[in-house]
């Protein structure tokens, strides 16, 4: 069994790292249930910030925090023993280190899949109908019409890339917007999706037939740049590009060509490649280092939102819920929800 064990009676200390006040206050309200001594520290998670930790026995990061293999030994070298991700996501967490030393990783697979299919929808609703140009326009007393020409979604293709909870939730939404739906995933066809009329294909043909094309696939090695320059060479023109999933699944650099020469019609990110340090802070009174990022920002035809689609009073609540559940099943030595080292 991966871990340590520790007595039944024994009441865990636990410290949340990148923690914000709305964390505080879910985990407040999640923990009546279980009454742990949890701490909270606004600094991210690293080699460097993890002597913090220092006699806890739980260690909780957020998606942006680095759980390398430094990070895992200097916390293991304080008594951590367990790592209790508040994320899907463990791309950020070095498995192979936490398996070596002994330490269990848990990880919150589901908490709300409409929270992040909903926010992909709005994404979509907001590229195709230029609704903040809108907003912008009226607001400043520009009422015209001109440049704002969208395209009904009824009758046009949407391609899922990734088809777990999260991205059959979205073919849902998309069938029921009269879409016809493309799905790829390596995985075996979900029933459900089939029974929507839903057609499973290779990616190229998903990327060439797709007017909209939305990721909501794992980040791992072999889906890392998942979509990169050739990938958006083989879209059909003018396509929308919308991650949800992790920034990672899209090579960056990539995108500003795309965009600059009309291939790429319409780009909507809630996830970006180089987002740490960046995306969950305030950064409006210093100028954007991100030359990538920066570009993208220009493009009128671009929604970069900060890594919030999971962000409903829902899913936070389930998170934390989930969260000590995970610290709760392994402290009773019957660890749940992990996440092991890949094999090979």
């Amino acid at each position: 069994m991966p871990g340590t064990q520790i007595p039944i009676s024994a009441r865990p200390r636990m410290i949340l790292f990148s923690a914000r006040q709305y964390d505080v206050d879910t985990f407040a309200e999640a923990n009546t249930a279980f009454q742990y001594e949890l701490h909270y520290q606004e600094s991210h998670l690293d080699a460097d910030t993890a002597v913090i930790a220092d006699g806890y026995d739980v260690v909780c990061p957020f998606v942006n925090d680095t759980v390398d293999a430094a990070t895992l030994e200097r916390l293991h070298k304080g008594g951590t023993r367990l790592v209790a991700l508040r994320s899907a996501g463990f791309n950020h967490v070095d498995l192979a280190a936490a398996q070596r030393l002994g330490i269990t990783v848990a990880r919150v697979p589901a908490y709300s899949p409409h929270a992040v299919a909903e926010h992909a929808v709005g994404l979509i609703l907001a590229l195709n109908r230029k609704l903040p140009r809108a907003v912008s326009r009226t607001r400043e007393g520009d009422f015209s019409l001109a440049g704002l020409l969208g395209f009904d979604l009824h009758g046009k293709t949407a391609g899922v890339v990734g088809t777990g909870i999260i991205g059959r939730c979205f073919a849902r939404i998309m069938a029921g917007f009269g879409m016809q739906v493309l799905a790829h995933d390596p995985g075996t066809p979900a029933a459900d999706l089939l029974a929507l009329g839903a057609r499973y294909v290779p990616l190229d043909t998903l990327l060439a037939q797709s007017d909209v094309v939305s990721l909501h696939c794992p980040l791992v090695p072999a889906t890392r740049h998942l979509i990169d320059r050739h990938a958006l060479a083989k879209m059909k023109r003018g396509a929308m590009l919308i991650n949800t999933g992790r920034g990672g699944l899209v090579e960056s650099s990539a995108l500003v060509d795309a965009l600059k020469s009309g291939q790429l019609g319409h780009l909507g990110l809630d996830v970006y490649e180089e987002e740490g340090g960046l995306f969950f802070e305030d950064h409006s009174d210093a100028p954007l280092q991100d030359d990538v990022l920066a570009r993208l920002l220009m493009f009128p035809n671009v929604i970069v939102t900060s890594h919030q689609a999971f962000f409903t009073r829902e899913a936070m609540s389930e998170i934390a819920q989930t969260t000590l559940r995970n610290v709760e099943a392994w402290r009773n030595g019957s660890p749940a929800n992990l996440v092991d080292a890949p094999h090979g």
